[in-house]
């Protein structure tokens, strides 16, 4: 019996060819006639970068490819936000942009231009009152070596604002990515309860 006839057009073999054909070429840009291209610009090359953080704006020159973690610890000198994992996986370096929480190891300083940052510096009253969440976490020993404590604060009064500490699970559940290896788990969780009823009163 015959084979049926295969159908005309490019075979995937022909096509890969050209793909990686073209992947190959370097894509040019033609300077305009009589000048030169200007160099590419390198990624370590500094550049201005203003953060607004906990109220004050600061003007930085910094490599784009700076954490913001990293400007706020090395460049502003709050050390607050914990450096724990650097991955993403701990949230020792939780704060706030514009009120949601952000893992600021994760988070490019040059992606924050713009946006009202906190951090656990900022988090008390003008006059040095410390926040209810703060508060709380003293009240119901929420922490034992205090390391994840930031990250677990600003995270918590987040959660309260996002409406999601209704119960202990649901707690539970949204703050599941502040890790504590002191396991004060049991304790946060009644920090964040007691918390959030004074947040809703005032």
């Amino acid at each position: 019996m015959p084979k049926p006839a295969l159908a005309s057009g490019p075979s995937r073999r022909s096509i890969l060819g050209v793909v990686a054909g073209a992947a190959a070429v370097p894509a040019v840009t033609a300077a305009p006639a009589g000048q030169t291209a200007p160099p590419a610009r390198s990624p370590r090359e500094p550049v201005p970068v203003t953060l607004n953080v906990n109220g004050r704006d600061h003007s930085l020159s910094l490599d784009s490819r700076t954490a913001l973690l990293d400007a706020l610890r090395d460049h502003l000198h709050l050390t607050g936000s914990k450096k724990g994992c650097d991955q993403g996986q701990c949230g020792a370096c939780t704060v706030l942009i514009e009120g949601r929480r952000v893992l600021a190891c994760l988070t490019l300083a040059v992606a924050a231009q713009g946006a009202r940052i906190t951090t656990i510096e900022g988090l008390a009253g003008p006059g040095g009152e410390l926040h209810p969440m703060q508060q709380a976490f003293i009240e119901h020993d929420g922490l034992q070596c205090g390391y994840c404590t930031p990250g677990q604060i600003l995270s918590a009064v987040a959660c309260v604002h996002e409406g999601h500490a209704g119960s202990k699970g649901e707690i539970q559940e949204y703050m599941s990515g502040n890790l504590c290896r002191c396991a004060a788990y049991p304790r946060i969780v009644e920090a964040v309860m007691a918390a959030r009823g004074r947040m809703e009163r005032g």
